[in-house]
């Protein structure tokens, strides 16, 4: 597969470019750049476009296919934009017998967003994720960062992504009718 047109499905804004080479131009005369670059950029985009890979390579003299087993070497890296809101549900063992595909199932559903991809309004995306590290409290998810254990006990997932949708459709609501405070 050629990583340059699989992954030039989103083109870059004059913000992102600025910001990968301001990050590239930050990190070149480090030892071993080439993973705090990509955390950098990811950081930054929420994911790493080809472009950010050939600047990486340009800079290091790091081959651009080597870059590019870097970021498919590590899980935490993604070549795809993510979602305004980022969810993931973990499917290890503890969280699995405890109810995660069922997580999985409910989240898909309210969202519209296919399991590990992002939904077409671009408004959440939902990642399977092997563990988060907090097994006592399976099944567990972490929804922008933050965790939700025993997510199935009173439904706490579920309320989480409808206060999500609730304020997504408020801020809507609120620009369209030109109200200036709804991007405070």
């Amino acid at each position: 597969m050629d990583p340059k047109k699989s992954l030039q499905n989103h083109p870059l804004n004059a913000a992102a470019k600025k910001a990968i080479a301001d990050i590239v131009a930050s990190h070149k005369d480090e030892r071993g750049p080439v993973i705090v670059m990509l955390h950098d950029i990811q950081e930054k985009l929420g994911y790493i476009p080809y472009e950010a890979m050939k600047a990486i390579s340009d800079a290091t003299g790091v081959s651009t296919a080597e870059v590019y087993g870097v970021v498919m070497f590590y899980a935490q890296f993604t070549t795809q934009p993510k979602g305004k809101h980022v969810i993931n549900i973990c499917l290890g063992t503890a969280c699995y017998v405890k109810g995660g595909q069922k997580l999985i199932d409910q989240a898909t559903e309210m969202t519209g967003c296919p399991l590990n991809g992002t939904s077409p309004d671009g408004m959440f995306s939902i990642d399977a994720t092997r563990c988060i590290g907090a097994c006592g409290l399976a099944p567990v998810a972490t929804v922008d960062g933050n965790v939700i254990g025993d997510a199935t006990n009173g439904n706490k997932l579920i309320k989480a992504i409808k206060m999500i949708q609730e304020d997504e459709s408020k801020l809507a609501a609120a620009g369209a009718s030109g109200d200036p405070s709804a991007n405070a």
